[in-house]
């Protein structure tokens, strides 16, 4: 798998089929799976950072992104990230 990139741009597609672009905020391994934090791109360019929506995919082996599935895992996932913003700040 490819490293991924803080601030690498990559474009998914939500439920509705519209594509949105999302900017790598973080990337962080939680019990050996990958995991990144992401903003919508037009968010991070209008918003100050309270604003900013973040979340959470999971990065499989082939380097796809998919949403995490369960609650304890958002919540493990969740935690490591602030665990992270914590200690840059």
């Amino acid at each position: 798998m490819d490293k991924i990139e803080i601030g690498e741009v990559f474009t998914i597609t939500d439920e509705n089929d519209r594509e949105n672009e999302v900017e790598v905020l973080a990337a962080i391994n939680v019990e050996g799976t990958d995991y990144v934090a992401v903003g919508f791109v037009e968010d991070l360019q209008e918003e100050s950072e309270e604003d900013i929506d973040v979340f959470f995919l999971m990065v499989d082996e082939e380097g796809d992104f998919s949403s995490i599935e369960s609650d304890e895992d958002f919540a493990k996932v969740s935690a490591a990230f602030e665990e992270l913003m914590d200690e840059e700040e």
